[in-house]
């Protein structure tokens, strides 16, 4: 995300909160929440904590690190699929549905059997989040949670521009590797990455083979596509990254283990 406070002239305003184990912030130009120009800012915390409340539910119910969550009480056996609530019920069965559209590369289930929608649950609150500030009536935004971003607008109300999301390198994390345009007059509003670079190897892998790519990062026009097939190709290799560039519109930057870079155009301009 672009993190500079100024950007062609406009100034941006951010709000930093922790939730669901990784940073979140929101970014607006200065004039796009009503009442927050100059110094009177209670508006944008007003909205600020309205984003929160999004990925507070959202950690509530399917966290596996909270153990009064229902994804915990799930795990422990405590609560059966069949007695679990609509919420849950709805995201294992899109999962299943992605599943099936990746031939396995994503799935809703750990090696051990376990249940964990974390590879779906935090594009949804990111997802959901910006219909919290579309239902506030702000047009231009930037959401970035632990790297997957989504965008409405421009950082520059009405000049068309784009928001400028940065991916970083795996094998040296003080350096991008790529920045990309998101918004503004393209149809690309989210970014997602997923790899090892910054949690390690925490995606079980299609089959028995070794993780080939360090890091995807998949553009999309919606951020729960974006992340699930950022996941799905990490698990699935080379493979199901042809299988997506074929099957989605959408652009990919993937870094081999080698330091090795496969990029579609839209990353290459």
């Amino acid at each position: 995300m672009q993190p500079t406070s100024k950007l062609g002239g406009s100034a941006l305003k951010a709000r930093t909160f922790g939730s669901m184990g990784t940073v979140i912030s929101l970014t607006v130009p200065a004039g796009a929440v009503p009442g927050i120009a100059g110094d009177g800012e209670r508006e944008l915390d007003a909205t600020a904590a309205a984003v929160e409340r999004v990925f507070a539910r959202a950690d509530e119910t399917f966290s596996l690190y909270r153990p009064d969550s229902e994804a915990s009480r799930l795990a422990r056996g405590e609560l059966s699929l069949r007695d679990s609530s609509a919420g849950m019920r709805d995201r294992y069965a899109e999962a299943l549905s992605w599943r099936l559209m990746t031939e396995g590369s994503f799935s809703p289930e750990r090696p051990d059997g376990v249940l964990d929608l974390s590879g779906i649950i935090k594009g949804h609150a990111i997802g959901q989040a910006g219909e919290a500030l579309r239902s506030r009536g702000i047009t231009d935004w930037c959401l970035n949670a632990g790297g997957d971003v989504l965008v409405m607008g421009s950082p520059v109300p009405g000049s068309g521009a784009s928001w400028a999301a940065g991916v970083v390198d795996p094998l040296d994390r003080s350096a991008l590797l790529s920045a990309y345009g998101l918004g503004g007059p393209g149809t690309r509003r989210a970014l997602a990455t997923s790899g090892s670079a910054e949690r390690g190897d925490h995606i079980w892998t299609a089959g028995c083979r070794g993780v080939e790519f360090a890091q995807v990062s998949v553009a999309a026009a919606d951020i729960v596509t974006a992340d699930v097939l950022a996941t799905a190709i990490v698990a699935g290799g080379t493979a199901m990254l042809h299988r997506a560039t074929d099957g989605w519109d959408i652009d990919v930057l993937a870094v081999r283990r080698t330091g090795e870079l496969l990029a579609t155009p839209g990353f290459r301009d």
